[in-house]
């Protein structure tokens, strides 16, 4: 859109230099403590260890996570290109307070799952993958994310919706999760219902509900050997189907 200006100007052209523009496209981070690295025994009776996804690491799980949009039943499709988005999205500094969790077993990551902070009281779930069956992996990581939320953060309510019948059947009819009034409130993939857990339900409910599903705990600290053995990943070859 053209306007004149409102008087004379000695400068009909402005320029910026883009490190001037950045800040304007970059929102500023919160000041929060990061996921603390956890170890959790698996149904197999491997470690698996959780910790945050390195900066270095997202080419590697981008190129895994791109052959999901080529798989056209069970939601792959559109889960492969949200993640895709919302991982590239951290890596352009496009994505406000986003965090990227791996489940990782000697080196090969079997899970992932993701989430950013609307703020300092709502946290946005946004996926949660496994990438290997038999695990209880994909469930592992979604108790991983209301531990940081609850645990860690201390915040009040973490926020999620499903794309596939059988997250809403595990996760939100599982877990009875309350839902806000639609199309009052959003979440925000899509424009979806807002399924909730606030910190009360999770002490109460919740957490046990997903220790019993997982039949484990996470543990910390993480001993030294098992992050040594799980600094550098492997994305699987293929995916894994049931």
């Amino acid at each position: 859109m053209k306007k004149a200006p409102p008087e004379r100007v000695s400068q009909e052209t402005v320029t910026f230099n883009v490190n001037e523009l950045e800040p304007l496209l970059s929102p500023p981070p919160m000041r929060i403590p990061p996921f603390e690295p956890a170890v959790v025994k698996v149904k197999s009776g491997e470690t698996m260890l959780i910790r945050p996804m390195k900066i270095e690491e997202a080419p590697l799980f981008l190129a895994y996570v791109k052959k999901l949009m080529d798989v056209d039943h069970d939601f792959y499709d559109i889960v492969g290109a949200r993640v895709y988005a919302e991982v590239l999205g951290w890596v352009r500094n496009r994505l406000k307070d986003p965090y990227q969790l791996l489940g990782i077993i000697d080196g090969h990551v079997v899970a992932f799952c993701n989430g950013r902070l609307m703020n300092e009281d709502i946290n946005i779930s946004l996926h949660s993958m496994a990438f290997r069956r038999g695990l209880r992996a994909g469930a592992i990581m979604y108790y991983a994310k209301c531990d940081y939320c609850f645990e860690t953060l201390k915040q009040k309510e973490f926020w999620a919706t499903y794309e596939s019948y059988n997250g809403l059947k595990r996760w939100g009819i599982g877990m009875a999760q309350p839902s806000y009034p639609w199309p009052s409130l959003q979440h925000e993939l899509g424009g979806a219902k807002v399924f909730y857990v606030t910190k009360e339900y999770w002490e109460t409910s919740v957490k046990n509900y997903l220790e019993e599903m997982i039949q484990t705990k996470l543990e910390r600290p993480v001993p030294s050997k098992v992050l040594k053995r799980n600094e550098k990943i492997v994305m699987p070859e293929k995916l894994e189907e049931d």
